[in-house]
């Protein structure tokens, strides 16, 4: 199993960014997906969940009216559209799947089913 996430990079506050994870080695479609982000001396933190069925998603307050999580299970991949982003939003963002949604915003990161490496989103000011 492989989670790839992807899309990272440098921008300026109030601008955007869409993550991608593309999932391999698993049925994605049968597995809740989710963000989390780690910023330089924090600790990692839930940031968007979706459930299997797409009709259920977690934002963390700190994101909500911001950010959007989305799925396609035809190509097996997450979404994390970000917009208006802060110097705050600076970390490094993780996807990770999961069979328990709830799971997924309510346990740390290394208690997924699955995750993979990071990618570095960097908000300047």
């Amino acid at each position: 199993v492989q989670l790839q996430a992807c899309g990272g990079g440098l921008v300026q506050t109030g601008g955007s960014l869409r993550l991608s994870c593309a999932a391999s080695g698993m049925s994605v479609s049968m597995n809740a997906m989710g963000w989390f982000r780690q910023a330089p001396g924090k600790e990692r933190e839930p940031v968007a969940a979706i459930n299997s069925g797409s009709w259920a998603t977690y934002y963390a307050d700190s994101v909500k009216g911001r950010f959007t999580i989305s799925r396609d299970n035809a190509k097996t991949t997450v979404y994390l559209q970000m917009n208006s982003l802060k110097p705050e939003d600076t970390a490094v963002y993780y996807c990770a799947a999961d069979r328990t949604y709830s799971d997924l915003y309510t346990k740390q990161l290394r208690a997924m089913d699955y995750w993979g490496k990071g990618t570095q989103v960097t908000v300047s000011s």
